[in-house]
């Protein structure tokens, strides 16, 4: 070949390799950026009762503002409850072999895991003392998780049922509605929550929470409305509101607006006794 077209040649080789480095580095660029923004995890916000006026924008967004659970500021008409990062549960490490009663596993979000109180403080401590003093033989677990949707609750199902229950009170739903999440799926999920746990010999009670009132009535119509149709469609006991009683009571949440204080929780541990109170054996 002549010379002269050897180096053309070199030259159109050169400029394609350099560009197809190019393209490389690009692409690699942008898949750290999406493993980066992967490894996120949204914080939880806050719920309310319906009747409550909320602070937040005409129509929620996808991932809406929630208040702040490391930074708790005073709340107007706040938002109330779910979760901010992942806090641990109380009491989900111990070791069963050293208590034989049968389990009761309150298995839920931020509400159930105390997030905000002392372990000792959490509506499942306060669930145990209650039960306790009313002469039942059971044993109380903590299975809440800050943060959690009802699909991270499905994801935690074989956790739960490894405990062998007997009653699991099942609270999720409150961080699906936050996120504009469609309700069709929180429902799927808390459906295969029950069904799952039905299956595994364990009787379910359903305890629900309600969305804020910028969330627009459409929403939160087919959202308040997913409890009843499960509690009808499993047969199972229904707390339509588990901050029934607490919520707007002073001294019963906590700054953040958000989360039940101690002395709110044992009101919550009341309304859960109420509602487990026909299932349970002496």
């Amino acid at each position: 070949m002549p010379l002269g077209k050897i180096k053309v040649v070199k030259k159109r080789y050169s400029l394609r390799v350099d560009f197809v480095f190019i393209l490389a580095g690009l692409t690699v660029a942008a898949a750290l950026s999406g493993c980066t923004a992967a490894d996120g995890r949204s914080s939880g916000a806050a719920l309310e009762p319906s009747s409550v006026a909320a602070a937040a924008p005409a129509r929620a967004p996808a991932r809406p503002p929630a208040a702040s659970t490391t930074d708790p500021k005073p709340a107007t008409a706040t938002t109330a409850a779910v979760a901010g990062s992942p806090a641990p549960a109380a009491d989900t490490h111990d070791d069963l072999s050293l208590d034989n009663r049968p389990v009761i596993a309150c298995f839920g979000d931020s509400l159930t895991a105390g997030l905000g109180i002392e372990p000792s403080s959490s509506y499942p401590a306060d669930l145990q003392r209650m039960l306790d003093e009313a002469g039942y033989h059971y044993r109380v677990v903590n299975e809440g998780v800050s943060g959690d949707t009802t699909k991270d609750g499905v994801e935690r199902i074989k956790r739960v049922l490894a405990r062998k229950p007997q009653i699991v009170v099942v609270e999720f739903g409150g961080n699906d509605g936050l996120r504009g999440l469609p309700v069709q799926g929180a429902e799927r999920n808390l459906a295969a929550m029950i069904a799952q746990l039905k299956r595994g010999g364990a009787k379910v009670a359903l305890a629900g929470i309600t969305m804020p009132p910028q969330y627009g009535p459409e929403y939160i119509t087919q959202f308040n409305a997913m409890y009843p149709a499960l509690a009808k469609r499993y047969r199972v006991p229904l707390l339509p509101f588990i901050l029934q009683d607490v919520w707007g009571v002073d001294g019963d949440i906590q700054p953040d607006g958000v989360h039940p204080t101690a002395q709110g929780a044992k009101q919550v541990a009341a309304n859960v006794e109420k509602l487990i109170e026909p299932i349970l054996k002496r």
